[in-house]
């Protein structure tokens, strides 16, 4: 059982919450994930640690109500509990004194974007951060990522806030302007990834993905986050969840994204009408 400490809403269907996780916070590492099982009979489902304190023994934890279980783990307060969080699982983002890099996150691919930004900007890299969001009224954590970053651009689909345009509008000019890039991390919807690999595959600049393949077990055992990169199937859990974007088949990863779609819509149906 681990005790919700603290529960924030960040934005429209985006919550935020603190978890008393001592062991797990202990070992965590930027890049890394957690299983999450909200009841006993509930599906298991991967989240990404967004922070961890090893010093008060916490974790955070950031998602957005999309399916029966996210809307299930948001219906739980300050002082509730999740019976299982089993982690951090996943191998931990390569992160090493490259230079000037470039972090890119999307919606909520932001929470995962900000300990990796700091952790490199803890290793002396020249970090531009490049976070972008629906609207105003979705922009989260960006004094979190000011503070990880040494140059923060921020980009609105809209326009409400910061540039307008998505992501990848504004990686286009940096591009352009920065010519010492070595190295580029990006995450956020699958869509969003492949986006940015099929931009920075023309510059030759090294690109790293995390991959939101469905997810079970998150061990290696199941098999059902099998991704192909290289040409090979990886399991994106045990292999993962960092890739290199200029390999990932990002085409068969949406496909087998939207496999459950279906199930998934009935489900929350079901559970609206309370059943």
């Amino acid at each position: 059982m681990f005790k919700i400490l603290k529960k924030e809403i960040l934005g429209p269907q985006m919550v935020s919450m603190v978890l008393d996780a001592k062991s797990i916070a202990k070992i965590a590492e930027p890049g890394q994930f957690v299983i999450i099982r909200v009841s006993e009979k509930g599906e298991r489902i991967p989240l990404t640690v967004a922070n961890f304190d090893r010093v008060k023994g916490t974790i955070t934890i950031v998602f957005q109500k999309i399916g029966k279980t996210t809307y299930l783990l948001a219906e739980k307060n300050e002082g509730d509990f999740i019976l299982d969080v089993a982690g951090p699982l996943g191998n931990p983002t390569e992160i090493e004194k490259f230079g000037k890099v470039v972090c890119v996150g999307g919606g909520i691919g932001i929470a995962p974007v900000y300990p990796i930004s700091r952790k490199l900007k803890e290793e002396g890299n020249d970090v531009i951060s490049i976070v972008g969001f629906r609207s105003k009224d979705y922009v989260f954590w960006e004094e979190k990522m000011k503070s990880a970053s040494n140059k923060l651009l921020i980009a609105t689909n809209d326009g409400s806030y910061g540039e307008k345009g998505f992501v990848t509008d504004v990686l286009g000019k940096l591009l352009e302007t920065e010519k010492d890039i070595v190295r580029i991390f990006a995450i956020g919807p699958a869509v969003m990834m492949k986006a940015v690999a099929d931009m920075t595959l023309k510059y030759g600049i090294k690109t790293i993905v995390s991959l939101n393949s469905l997810m079970v077990c998150g061990m290696g055992m199941c098999g059902a986050c099998r991704v192909t990169v290289g040409g090979e199937t990886k399991f994106t859990c045990s292999d993962g969840p960092d890739f290199d974007a200029h390999q990932v088949d990002f085409d068969e990863l949406m496909k087998r994204l939207a496999v459950y779609k279906e199930e998934e819509q009935i489900a929350m149906e079901l559970f609206k009408g309370g059943k």
